[in-house]
This record gives structure tokens, sequence and C-alpha cells, in this order.
């Protein structure tokens, strides 16, 4: 087989286009990952490419483009199908089904992490009103899990065998991963309330909001403290990732709870990421 028609070639246009739906999404995300070490950069940029495919079938482009509840459900459900296949056969045709099942053959992701996120995303097409236990199972599976495996990547790349993370690193890893996602859910209330009828987090008052922060800055406060414990070519994105989101956690409790969609400015993430580039450790959510 030759170097234009290899599975080396293939591999690297897969991570190509698994690379370039993270540089269109998300800036905050792409500037994170360019913090990795490049044992792991282009493996976390997998994980998360197909965690945004996913989401945009369940929300967004799937519906604009007419294809109801029933169909998009039939998308996710063969989307997962693709993921399982490759996971299994080491080969998908499709380039991010493809560069996510390299990634976890390579560093021990299983079907344990996909299943339950791909379940999360299922019940987006199910459920609009979540109470706590719903809201705490959402969580894990569209979060949490992949927190662990971007954990999995930091810990396996570039080993021949993968082994389980620490203890320690897994809570960090998921709890980090929870606050992400009920920061994100503040931040979007109006918009997943007005556009897509749905409410994660029950707030009722001032009182309930408070509480929502209040266990993100335990979480945040939980991740920070094993940061120092994760392989050097990882904790500076790590640390960026989670002074950005310590920011965010700050200008949310300061703004009025109907404020328009709270946004670091560029001149702050900016400020954040060399703050975690030179070494700065994980800074604290209401300094």
């Amino acid at each position: 087989m030759t170097d234009r028609t290899g599975l080396a070639l293939y591999d690297r246009a897969a991570s190509q286009a698994a690379g370039g739906i993270i540089e269109v999404y998300s800036t905050s995300f792409a500037l994170a990952a360019r913090m990795l070490g490049p044992r792991v950069r282009a493996h976390v940029r997998h994980v998360y490419a197909l965690v945004r495919i996913a989401d945009e079938v369940v929300d967004g482009p799937a519906a604009q483009a007419g294809v109801d509840t029933a169909g998009r459900a039939r998308i996710l459900d063969g989307l997962e199908r693709e993921v399982d296949a490759a996971l299994a056969d080491g080969f998908s045709a499709n380039p991010v089904v493809h560069a996510f099942a390299g990634t976890a053959r390579a560093c021990g992701i299983s079907a344990d992490l996909t299943a339950p996120f791909f379940a999360s995303m299922r019940t987006d097409l199910t459920t609009v009103v979540h109470d706590p236990a719903s809201h705490d199972a959402y969580v894990y599976g569209s979060a949490e899990v992949v927190g662990l495996m971007c954990l999995a990547v930091f810990v396996n790349a570039g080993t021949t065998v993968p082994v389980r993370p620490a203890p320690d690193l897994v809570v960090g890893a998921r709890r980090l991963g929870r606050a992400f996602q009920d920061v994100n859910f503040l931040r979007d209330r109006a918009d997943d309330a007005a556009l897509l009828g749905r409410d994660y987090l029950a707030i009722g008052d001032d009182h309930d909001r408070d509480r929502v922060l209040d266990g993100v800055d335990a979480d945040l406060a939980a991740a920070a403290a094993v940061i120092g414990i994760l392989p050097p070519d990882c904790r500076r994105a790590v640390t960026a990732a989670h002074d950005l989101f310590a920011a965010l956690s700050r200008r949310l409790r300061s703004a009025p709870p109907d404020a328009a969609r709270v946004r670091v400015p560029t001149s702050a993430k900016l400020a954040v990421a060399a703050r975690a580039w030179l070494g700065g450790a994980p800074q604290g959510v209401r300094s």
C-alpha cells in the first residue's frame, strides 16, 4: 500500500478533520488544546470532535435541516453504532469517528464511557425539565465521562498498555467536567429555555442560583487540588481551562440573573492562558 492510499494517510486526514471541527466550534477550547503537549494534543481534539458532532445531531443543525425528533434519535443511534464498530474494528468511513476510535483504542477508552455519553445525548431528545437525580445522571454522561476520556488520554497516550488512572485523578476529572457543565447551564439558561424549552437546573430564585454556583466552586477547588499530579505536558492546558471557568463562575456570581450570556473577554482569556503557560497554579474561584 502506497503512502497515498495507506492507513497512516487516512489517520492523518481523519485527525485533521477532527481538529478542524474544534477550531470552528470552540475558540476557547482550541486555545487550551494548543497548550497541551504533542503527545496528547491530537487525541484530546479527537475526543472533543466526536462530542461536538453528537451534540449537533441533538440540537441545532439537524433540527434546522428539518430532521424531527425521531429522525435525530435514529441518527444518534447510528453514530453510536459507528463508534462501537470502530472501537472493535479500528476503522470507520466517518473521519471523526475514525479519529476518535484510534484514540480510544490507544488510550483505553471503552463503551463504559461512550455508552453513558450517548445515553445523555438521547436524554436531550426526551427530557426538558430535570430534577436533581436526572440532572446528576445527565451531567455524568454528558460531561464527567468526557473528563474521564481526557484523563485516559493524559495517562495513557504513548504507552504500550493502557492503565487505570489513579483514583484521585478520576475524582478530579469528574468534578472538573461537572463544574464545566453547570457553568454552561447557568450562562445558557435563558437560551436553553427560550430556544429548546429545557431547564437543567430547576432554579427558582437567587438562593438556588447561589447553590449551583457554590457547587461549581467546590468542584473547581477539588479539581485544582489534583492538577499538579497530572503528567507535566497536560498541566498548563488543564490549568488554563480550569481558570477560564473559574473566571466565568466569578462573573456569573456578580451578574444579575437576567443578564445577557456571560463571557470572559478575549484579553482576559489570553491573560489566563499566559499565566497557565508560565506555570501558575490554578486560581481560586472567588479571588
